[in-house]
């Protein structure tokens, strides 16, 4: 025997309905005193309470956190909707109502009530930035006053090659006010460049290969992981450099070049400027090729406002979760790293790693969220033999335990901890985010899957 399609589709619609009490009947049936459910209105009841159900699914499933999809909203409230402008009195289409406009609420996440110091790790950043910029901008007017008179006073039109030769210009310091790196990128025939400037105006070619380049760049980097999250949203550089060559290039980032040759002056950098943030420079005797100003001192300001600088041997896996969080905001990058579990920081590649997602963390407590909380740790053994476990503890005895945990080799703990991320208004961003943290042989608790955000 064939069942039809369409007869399947009846029966799934039907199915749901059926545990919630609404059950289906090929006849008329009376409620609320008299009043008749025929089939048609019976089968809308069936749809409605169908779609939903799969509503108030897809809204448990997401935990008390915000989505701007959802694949039954609109289906589900439709239907009750239309049901309730019809039958606004029929119990089933009230109890419907009900439902609908509890799930709706809760579609809209969870809140919570920002509390103050949440976000003072913002304001304390914006005090350090004002400092460290009042350095740059007096460590950028000394840079100019070194350049003396040897200066071109206005950077456009450029000279034009074609007229001025090269050893005239050679050392000659110019000021660049849009340097849009990485916007205006590219690699070139003759080296890897900044172009600046137009066709009509003339270019210069501000080179990024050597380490006058790489060392500010580096320098700046370490500004944003020290200082201030808020500089990827920086596109436009000021640079104070020194003309070394002229070349000709197709200014165009890509592999395809679809351009014109065009002329342009070779510029070495000896000074990059954020403006309202950092001034760093190049500089042949610092470790890093490059130093930013106000740097020396980032630390001693810092310091003082920590809110925590160690990390307790007995800490708790939620409040070792606490602490990390609270070192990524307060950029404390050595007590981000205390946190971490120490074989995931072994080599040069997991190190690079661990900045990598320290600017991720950085960026997203900057754009995205202020604050966390953490639920109750869930810990099993995941390796080695659990002697306290319910049943180990009860069948066998303390000489037996004793020399299985020594036949299975040190225990490793795993606790589980879930994150719920809040944003400058008390909304829930997303659902509850998993974290793992591990301990060896009873020793400290630390941070395994540092990259989750939260």
């Amino acid at each position: 025997m064939r069942i039809g399609v369409f007869s399947l589709a009846l029966l799934a619609l039907a199915l749901p309905c059926a545990a919630q009490g609404l059950s289906a009947s090929n006849s008329d049936s009376a409620v609320d005193g008299g009043t008749v459910l025929d089939g048609a209105l019976q089968r809308r009841l069936y749809q409605a309470n169908y779609y939903l159900k799969q509503f108030e699914d897809e809204v448990k499933r997401q935990r008390g956190g915000q989505n701007q999809f959802w694949h039954y909203r609109t289906d589900a409230l439709k239907r009750v909707k239309e049901l309730n402008e019809e039958y606004p009195d029929l119990p089933e289409v009230k109890l419907l109502m009900e439902r609908a406009s509890e799930a709706l609420e809760k579609s809209t996440g969870n809140y919570t009530k920002v509390k103050k110091s949440w976000t003072d790790y913002k304001v304390r950043e914006g005090e350090l930035r004002k400092q460290v910029w009042a350095e740059g901008e007096v460590a950028w007017t000394k840079a100019l006053a070194g350049a003396g008179t040897n200066v071109l006073t206005r950077a456009f039109p450029a000279p034009d090659p074609d007229k001025v030769n090269l050893e005239d210009l050679r050392g000659t310091y110019v000021v660049l006010d849009e340097v849009r790196y990485p916007g205006d990128q590219f690699y070139g025939g003759t080296g890897e460049y900044v172009a600046c400037g137009k066709p009509s105006t003339g270019y210069y070619f501000l080179s990024l290969g050597g380490r006058e380049w790489v060392g500010p760049l580096e320098a700046v980097k370490r500004y944003r992981r020290m200082v201030d999250s808020g500089l990827d949203d920086v596109d436009v550089w000021t640079v104070l450099g020194r003309v070394v060559d002229v070349t000709a290039e197709i200014p165009v980032a890509g592999k395809e070049k679809l351009g014109r040759l065009e002329y342009g002056w070779v510029v070495e950098p000896v000074a990059v400027m954020v403006p309202g943030h950092v001034t760093a420079f190049y500089d042949p005797d610092a470790t890093a090729s490059g130093r930013f100003a106000g740097e020396e001192k980032v630390a001693a300001l810092k310091e003082s406002w920590y809110t925590v600088k160690t990390i307790p041997d007995d800490v708790e896996p939620s409040r070792l979760m606490e602490i990390f969080m609270t070192a990524i905001r307060e950029k404390n990058f050595d007590l981000y790293c205390a946190c971490i579990n120490p074989d995931r920081q072994k080599t040069p590649t997991a190190r690079s790693l661990l900045k990598y997602h320290w600017d991720l963390h950085q960026e997203r407590f900057h754009n995205e969220y202020v604050h966390a909380t953490f639920g109750p740790a869930r810990i099993s053994v995941a390796k080695g033999f659990d002697e306290g476990e319910e049943f180990n503890d009860y069948f066998l005895s303390a000489e037996k335990r004793a020399q299985i945990s020594a036949r299975k080799g040190e225990k490793t703990e795993e606790a589980i901890v879930e994150s719920r991320a809040f944003d400058e208004r008390g909304n829930q961003l997303g659902s509850p985010v998993r974290h793992q943290l591990l301990r060896k042989g009873g020793g400290r608790w630390y941070v395994n899957e540092y990259e989750q955000r939260f």
